[in-house]
């Protein structure tokens, strides 16, 4: 039976990839990847086109549009799920390919909503990956928690009262999706006397990774969109 594989592909250092990700990818008949905009590039697609047979494998971009609006938002995933589905009923293992892991803040997450409500009989596996959070550790060489220590992610759109209440309350609180608030967390974090304790990483495991540590350095960068902050007690 054909299968539907969520492969995370890791932050987009193909090295970062796991053998089974590989083995998945060159195997599988078709690879979809998704993409915000229709002008943009698969950041995922790029990750893992070196492990890919354009020849042999259905390559398709298809658009989840990066909006709150559950009316556009719905019909995108309805559409993807469907797509998909008629791959599998062909006989044809379809691997979806996602940045980071499939079941951390992923498109892959609604999918699998309506994969389990409309097509039960379809075989899924998930293939995790690697974290940006992870590899943004490992480059600033900042430990996310140790001993008893308790750690917080939050997509920074949450609001800056989560933020500081995050702040206020766990050793190391990892916020994402920092770009649209960005002068709003750097404010707060020097109200709180917290300037020596934030690490600013973007585009991690790309050849455009930055890494930023002084307060001031982080207030002159306008940051991308794949960029995060993990904030350590001092």
């Amino acid at each position: 039976m054909a299968t539907v594989f969520a492969v995370g592909v890791g932050p987009g250092d193909p090295e970062l990839l796991t053998r089974k990700a590989e083995r998945v990818l060159r195997q599988a008949d078709v690879i979809l990847a998704p993409v915000s905009n229709p002008s943009d590039a698969s950041v995922a697609l790029d990750t893992v086109r070196e492990f890919l047979n354009a020849e042999r494998q259905e390559i398709i971009i298809h658009q989840f549009p990066m909006t709150s609006d559950k009316t556009r938002l719905i019909p995108a995933w309805q559409e993807a799920a469907d797509l998909i589905a008629g791959r599998v009923a062909a006989g044809k293992d379809v691997a979806f390919i996602t940045i980071g892991d499939p079941l951390l803040y992923s498109t892959f997450i609604y999918l699998l909503r309506i994969f389990r409500a409309s097509y039960p009989q379809i075989a899924i596996e998930i293939v995790p990956g690697i974290s940006s959070i992870n590899t943004a550790a490992a480059v600033a060489g900042v430990p996310l928690a140790e001993a008893d220590e308790r750690i917080a992610i939050i997509p920074a759109t949450a609001g800056m009262e989560a933020v500081i209440d995050a702040l206020a309350r766990y050793e190391t609180v990892v916020l994402l999706k920092v770009k649209p608030v960005f002068r709003d967390i750097l404010e707060v974090l020097g109200q709180m006397g917290r300037e020596r304790s934030a690490v600013f990483v973007e585009r991690v495991g790309s050849a455009r990774q930055k890494v930023l540590t002084d307060l001031d350095d982080m207030a002159a960068h306008t940051p991308d969109y794949l960029s995060l902050m993990i904030i350590r007690r001092n």
